[in-house]
């Protein structure tokens, strides 16, 4: 069966539903995008696609900062996803279309040596993931793709986690029977992330966008992090969660990005530690006047930020596992003045005057002030621009959704749903609920 008439059956219907949601428009909306990818990729390839993937944005629900010092993150699968059509070549070569962008993303896969003029590009990541997959014993080949994301770019949703995964899904999927296990492709996206695009992040991203549903994530063993599935349903309270786009971008942050990551390990060498995980608050208030001289006030504060919030992702679960919404709520409200305060990860001082996440923050605060309910607010994702995430009773949704649209623009606004699953085969998910 074609792709188009694939997407007409009510298997592909029912599919659909558990990855954006219900409602005839939402599923029109989708069969009309997937419609459009699986022409596009005609136009570029001048043949019929024969597969397709989805691997979705995550959303950072708690633990700011966390994971790359081997603490804990509570994150989630989004309805936001990167969407590929693919058909297998022969010419060992890889080669990326992407919505948007003029040129064919092109890699030799008998050249997968790192190379520096590639560094922060999209082919340092494809050439990255394809590296990784050989030297880890895995079988690699060539392909065609067309793909086409609705996770915006630099937005705090992980638009690059979610491009890495789909890339290690497709070479998963069409060379090695998807035998390798989600976590695995999440780590080689990290690899490609660390060692060839340049970018220290850690896992959190990865791991989110490959398991799929809400996770907390343990990374005290970060080559071994402990992944436990919980049960989150906003719905079930009559609350929404809404991000706000502030129309700031992440692409020449690196350089925040890795002062965070030095920061807080330059607080943990002070005490012969690999990281912020085996360090105490008391510990740092014993020596302050000393690890002032030594590595500065900011960093200091931000290792306070990773033990506090650390600390909270745990109060985070336990207050969901209970239904205590309220006291979630509340939590998630102090990680946001802690990232403000302590973190400091709000706005780039490079850039003082640009303030979008402050000013959506403040706006937002204000907005709660005329809400019968509690409500929450924080910095998205790893800040210094781009969004904030709000939980909100279902009632005030649209009221707040003007409200922000009218400063930051059109779409600045989106209702997230958590999606159940992580990145996927299309064909294969279909062919399972059709039995």
């Amino acid at each position: 069966m074609k792709l188009r008439q694939l997407l007409t059956t009510d298997a592909c219907r029912k599919l659909f539903e558990k990855l954006y949601g219900n409602g005839e428009d939402c599923y029109r909306k989708q069969l009309d995008r997937y419609e459009t990818l699986i022409q596009n990729y005609i136009n570029y390839f001048k043949e019929e696609p024969q597969h397709l993937f989805s691997s979705p944005g995550r959303t950072e629900i708690g633990g700011n900062h966390t994971d790359h010092n081997r603490g804990l993150v509570l994150a989630a699968s989004i309805n936001l996803d990167t969407i590929a059509a693919v058909n297998k070549n022969e010419s060992g070569v890889i080669r990326v279309y992407s919505e948007g962008y003029t040129d064919v993303f092109c890699i030799s896969l008998n050249d997968l040596s790192k190379k520096e003029s590639e560094k922060e590009t999209t082919n340092s990541i494809i050439r990255g993931i394809a590296a990784q997959f050989r030297d880890e014993g895995y079988q690699i080949g060539g392909f065609n793709a067309y793909i086409a994301s609705d996770v915006y770019v630099g937005s705090g949703l992980s638009s690059s986690a979610s491009f890495e995964v789909m890339i290690g899904t497709i070479l998963n999927t069409l060379y090695n029977g998807s035998k390798i296990v989600l976590e695995k492709v999440a780590r080689i996206g990290q690899y490609a992330e660390n060692e060839y695009f340049g970018k220290p992040c850690g896992l959190m991203d990865q791991l989110a966008t490959a398991v799929g549903n809400t996770i907390m994530i343990d990374f005290e063993n970060p080559d071994s992090p402990r992944i436990n599935q919980i049960r989150f349903d906003l719905a079930e309270f009559d609350y929404a969660m809404v991000l706000i786009n502030t129309g700031g971008n992440h692409i020449d942050l690196n350089d925040e990005y890795i002062a965070v990551y030095n920061e807080m390990q330059s607080v943990a060498r002070q005490f012969a530690r690999d990281d912020c995980r085996d360090l105490t608050y008391s510990e740092i208030l014993g020596r302050l006047p000393d690890l002032r001289k030594k590595v500065g006030d900011r960093a200091i504060l931000r290792a306070i930020h990773f033990l506090n919030d650390n600390e909270r992702v745990l109060e985070e679960v336990a207050a969901l596992e209970k239904g205590a919404i309220e006291r979630f709520l509340d939590l998630v409200n102090e990680s946001g003045n802690s990232s403000f305060k302590f973190l400091q990860n709000c706005y780039s001082i490079r850039n003082p005057e640009a303030q979008g996440i402050p000013l959506a923050l403040a706006i937002t605060e204000m907005f709660f002030k005329n809400s019968t309910k509690k409500s929450a607010c924080r910095v998205h994702g790893g800040g210094f621009a781009g969004t904030i995430l709000t939980f909100i009773p279902k009632e005030d949704v649209s009221a707040y959704v003007e409200l922000m649209t009218a400063v930051f623009g059109k779409d600045a606004a989106t209702v997230l749903t958590i999606r159940p699953v992580g990145a996927i085969w299309i064909n294969r998910q279909i062919s399972k609920i059709s039995g």
